[in-house]
């Protein structure tokens, strides 16, 4: 992969911004990219705006997304879509919580891993590979919330 991929992540101190971050992030560094990853946390520790930047590929020379580079934007909360959307480019993807049904998760904690779960619909990376990021991410007794959570988001949950 010789081209470089712009993930922004935005959303509220508490929300996930971060483990999100440290997932994908595992995922791509697992299969040989070069990344780097930068966060804004502002008042996060307040519930303020928190943004997480992840640039992976064969090269990548800053953690930094510019404005209108991002190929990827994951919103934890359609409040944020406004703030962070000059960071989209021109045929970028948002992820949003209204792209699944977020009523079908057993714990509201996980959206954040929900939103993957939806993200990875848009990524040629196999649910393993996510899978295994997961699991390397949470202890044991959070692993099966968090997995139905991603496969929720993907909406593959089985009924």
């Amino acid at each position: 992969m010789s081209e470089v991929t712009n993930v922004k992540f935005a959303g509220l101190g508490g929300q996930g911004i971060l483990t999100c971050t440290d997932i994908l992030g595992r995922v791509v560094f697992d299969l040989g990219n070069d990344v780097k990853k930068a966060e804004v946390h502002g008042m996060s520790q307040r519930g303020g705006s928190i943004t997480s930047d992840l640039r992976f590929g064969e090269k990548v020379l800053s953690p930094m997304i510019s404005a209108g580079q991002a190929d990827y934007l994951i919103v934890l909360g359609e409040d944020q879509i406004e703030p962070n959307q000059h960071f989209l480019k021109d045929g970028g993807i948002l992820v949003k919580p209204s792209d699944f049904d977020a009523g079908k998760l057993t714990n509201k904690r996980t959206l954040n891993v929900a939103l993957l779960g939806a993200l990875s619909k848009h990524m040629d990376f196999s649910v393993e590979q996510w899978m295994g990021a997961i699991r390397g991410q949470f202890p044991e007794r959070l692993l099966e919330v968090n997995e139905k959570a991603f496969m929720t988001g993907r909406g593959e949950l089985a009924e």
